[in-house]
């Protein structure tokens, strides 16, 4: 059965409600839930959360192009290097091919300094966490892609687990010893953090709060935490936008349908608001805790429950 069409008031708050939510540790997509259900009477859908988040991973591109791009251009030249590099034994060791580049002047492809090594040593670490802390997510969310847009869209479990992980979120803040600075970021670091995110795929769990939870139980500076979050969250949420866009375009089932036009908008919404609130979380966490959102997590998580119980809205 061929769902309801959605309203361009829906798709403006419900890309409204994406960008504020995106970077927060409370959940997008549990949000989006949460709202196209309560106010709207149906599930905006998991293409609509996926399409959407186009929009919010579009203002973290913009937001650190700076860094994205040098991390790129670093990978790429070592990579490159290590590949075309001579037979070690004929080579002398002052000459060796090793993680840093070769020091270029301010003028090179990347804007390097000469004395910028320690950067670029980090860049290229980065270009591999980033890699590998991804492969996680892409295969659990190949295998479980189906019960990701049924059961697990079920508002009882959205609200216990916006309960559940605001606690986790609370343990990280009070039990990690945040003392590790992103130049400090490790190999099994980048691993225990890419197997976070995969709990992201849960609504309610939310991915900045899994993998920032699990940054600071590792030792990191919420900030440091926080940033590699926004990173690692690039190539899986632009790849899950991207394959959802067929089912967003041609929608079938039950659910809030979205024209192209509104699912557009709405994801250029989610893209002004998100870089905002990108801007907003990085200045926010270098002050404040994240008690502030266990406790909104709880609240929301409660009220939900209250409303599912007294019968005022559907879990499915």
């Amino acid at each position: 059965m061929v769902g309801e069409s959605m309203t361009w008031v829906q798709a403006l708050v419900l890309g409204l409600v994406q960008g504020l939510t995106e970077f927060l540790p409370v959940s997008s997509s549990g949000h989006l839930r949460i709202v196209s259900s309560v106010f709207f009477g149906d599930d905006a859908g998991a293409s609509f959360t996926a399409v959407t988040q186009l929009g919010t991973e579009a203002a973290v591109l913009l937001f650190f192009a700076k860094d994205i791009w040098r991390i790129v251009c670093v990978w790429c030249a070592t990579v490159f290097a290590k590949l075309t590099a001579r037979s070690r034994k004929n080579v002398p060791v002052s000459e060796m091919v090793t993680t840093k580049l070769p020091v270029v002047t301010g003028s090179g492809p990347a804007g390097y300094d000469p004395g910028a090594e320690a950067q670029r040593e980090l860049d290229y670490r980065m270009g591999w966490y980033v890699i590998i802390a991804t492969i996680p997510i892409g295969v659990l969310g190949l295998v479980f892609k189906d019960q990701i847009r049924t059961g697990a869209r079920n508002l009882w479990l959205v609200a216990i687990m916006l309960i559940v992980f605001a606690l986790v979120i609370a343990a990280a803040e009070h039990f990690g010893p945040k003392q590790r600075p992103l130049e400090q970021l490790t190999t099994r670091d980048g691993l225990v953090m890419g197997f976070a995110q995969c709990l992201a795929l849960i609504p309610g769990v939310s991915r900045s709060g899994a993998t920032s939870s699990a940054g600071l139980f590792l030792g990191l500076k919420r900030e440091a935490a926080v940033r590699f979050s926004f990173l690692l969250a690039i190539p899986a949420v632009t790849a899950s936008g991207l394959f959802s866009l067929p089912d967003a375009f041609e929608p079938a089932g039950e659910g809030l349908n979205a024209s192209g036009a509104q699912l557009l908008v709405a994801t250029l919404v989610s893209f002004v608001v998100g870089y905002a609130s990108v801007a907003w979380l990085l200045r926010f966490v270098e002050k404040h805790s994240f008690y502030w959102f266990v406790v909104y997590r709880i609240v929301l998580g409660l009220v939900i429950i209250g409303l599912l119980a007294g019968g005022v809205v559907s879990a499915t």
